[in-house]
C-alpha cells in the first residue's frame, strides 16, 4: 500500500469523528478494520497509530486551525475539509517523517477526490498560514 493510500485510510477513519462521539469511536475503529480485512498487520498498525496520535493532539490541532481560519469556525467548515486539515496539521507539527510540503500537497490532492470544488483552494489557504517559519 502506498503512503497516499495509508493517508487516505487515516483520513477515512478520522472522518468518522464528525459523525460519532468520542465514546463511540473505539467501536467505529473496530468496525473500520473489520470492513478492511485486506489491510495487513503493518498497514493496520500504521493507520491506527496515526489515528490515535492525531486524536491525542486534536485540541491543539483545532486551536491552530481556528487561529489560522479567520472568520471560519470549525463548525462551519466542510467535514472533509476539516478532517484533511487536521491530518495535515498533525503531519506538519508532530510527524517529522513527513515534510511540510508533502503534508500540504497530500491534503490538497486527497481533497480533489473527497472534497468539493472549492476544497483544494480552501485547504491550501488554511495550511499555508500554518507553515512553520523554519519550513
Amino acid at each position: 500500500m502506498t503512503r497516499r493510500e495509508l493517508r487516505e485510510n487515516v483520513f477515512k477513519l478520522l472522518f468518522r469523528l464528525e459523525f460519532n462521539s468520542l465514546d463511540e469511536m473505539p467501536e467505529q475503529v473496530k468496525l473500520y478494520f473489520d470492513w478492511h480485512e485486506e489491510l495487513d498487520e503493518k498497514e493496520h498498525k500504521y493507520i491506527e497509530d496515526k489515528y490515535n496520535a492525531i486524536l491525542s493532539k486534536l485540541d491543539e490541532i483545532d486551536k491552530d486551525i481556528e487561529a489560522a481560519s479567520e472568520g471560519w469556525k470549525l463548525s462551519r467548515m466542510g467535514k472533509v475539509d476539516l478532517t484533511l486539515i487536521r491530518l495535515a496539521v498533525y503531519e506538519m507539527k508532530y510527524d517529522p517523517s513527513v515534510p511540510t510540503g508533502v503534508a500540504i500537497n497530500e491534503a490538497v490532492e486527497i481533497s480533489k477526490i473527497f472534497g468539493g470544488d472549492e476544497s483544494p483552494a480552501f485547504i491550501n489557504g488554511i495550511l499555508a498560514k500554518l507553515v512553520p517559519a523554519e519550513a
